[in-house]
């Protein structure tokens, strides 16, 4: 007889059985569910393919991660320690393609009360 296995549900690695989540398995740090939330409650499509979410969810982490990198890199050209919305929007003004694409959005500079 051979000893086949069934795979479903099992992770694959280290033989436990353990299911990993989407977000997991795609090794993204934005929630997969999240972002599959959204599409569904904004009634975006009709129908919905399973590796959309995968997909937005890694695109948006990509973005988010270039523009904190570059927001980083002018905290450091100016002196600075901590990502301000000014540092952002300068960040997203400076690069050609991250301009068009910001093109009509506002970055908000107001800063909440303290107490």
């Amino acid at each position: 007889m051979s000893e086949r296995r069934s795979r479903r549900g099992s992770s694959g690695a280290g033989g436990r059985g353990r299911t990993r989540s989407r977000t997991a398995r795609a090794e993204l740090l934005f929630s997969v569910s999240q972002v599959e939330r959204s599409l569904r409650e904004g009634h975006y499509a009709q129908l919905l393919s399973p590796s959309a979410p995968v997909y937005l969810a890694a695109v948006t982490e990509y973005l988010a991660a270039h523009i904190l990198e570059l927001a980083g890199n002018e905290a450091h050209n100016h002196g600075e320690r901590i990502i301000t919305p000014r540092l952002l929007d300068m960040a997203v003004h400076n690069d050609v393609l991250l301009s068009a694409l910001f093109d009509t959005t506002t970055i908000s500079q107001v800063v909440p009360d303290r107490d």
